[in-house]
């Protein structure tokens, strides 16, 4: 619907004031709709509760890849637009693709996603949470040398940018349920909400270095723009060797990692 205004009408601002609408009805539901149902577990410091987690290694060596994990997401939204728009070669169009493909792009990434979800949950099911994100990690370097080759390949542009944006779509729903029941896993039953704090400081410093990694590329010559897809895939044997790590760690505390 976005891209369809811009194309029609130009009227970027508008996007931002309906966004804006948006952000007050889902203040609206949240404030009057959704009840409260927490209970304290025991008494415990909040204090003492971060000191806990910590301490956790198993929670810090996830921190370290969920922050990769982070990163690469934002990419999706922040990056992969500009990339499309201004290095992606569209002889038809000018340099890049126009609003409305791009729109199209992203809503068929979201679609992608939206479908995938329950399947690729119930599948995950049969992993560790470690081995589940492993398999999303894969999924983010083969996505990313997608959106590589959508910017240098010869022909077919249109058809690499469907391949990695429904890539990427698999990455993301592989991703966030392992994510979250990974950290639900580590923590004890009175720390689990400082536990998930905890992780949403991941996201946090993703949002924040993720912005700043994707522009600096955009701002390269054309070779360093393209090579910035590669250096995320290659990226991912960071991921998988911290993962191996936190799969040690966890067997080691007898954990249970298996199911949701």
């Amino acid at each position: 619907m976005g891209g369809l205004l811009i194309g029609a009408t130009g009227a970027y601002r508008s996007l931002f004031v309906i966004d804006g609408i948006s952000f007050l009805v889902l203040f609206a539901v949240v404030y009057w709709a959704i009840t409260e149902v927490y209970q304290t577990i025991g008494e415990h410091s909040a204090l003492k509760g971060w000191e806990a987690a910590l301490r956790d290694r198993r929670l810090l060596t996830y921190c370290v890849v969920n922050v990769l994990f982070t990163t690469y997401i934002v990419q999706i939204s922040s990056t992969i637009p500009l990339y499309f728009t201004n290095f992606v070669p569209a002889p038809s169009a000018g340099k890049g693709f126009n609003p409305v493909t791009i729109s199209t792009l992203f809503t068929w990434h979201l679609v992608a996603s939206v479908v995938c979800q329950l399947p690729a949950a119930r599948m995950l099911n049969r992993f560790s949470r470690p081995r589940a994100l492993m398999l999303s990690a894969v999924l983010w370097g083969t996505g990313f040398v997608s959106v590589w080759l959508t910017g240098v390949a010869p022909a077919g542009h249109l058809f690499w940018a469907v391949l990695a944006l429904g890539i990427l779509a698999l990455a993301t729903v592989t991703y966030l349920p392992s994510a979250s029941a990974i950290v639900v896993d580590l923590a004890p039953e009175s720390l689990r909400g400082v536990y998930l704090a905890v992780n949403s400081q991941c996201w946090a410093i993703g949002y924040f270095i993720g912005p700043l990694l994707g522009g600096w590329a955009m701002d390269q010559p054309n070779g360093v723009t393209h090579s910035f897809w590669l250096g995320l895939a290659f990226s991912i044997a960071i991921a998988l060797v911290i993962l191996h790590q936190l799969q040690q760690r966890i067997k080691k505390s007898s954990l249970p990692t298996e199911g949701y």
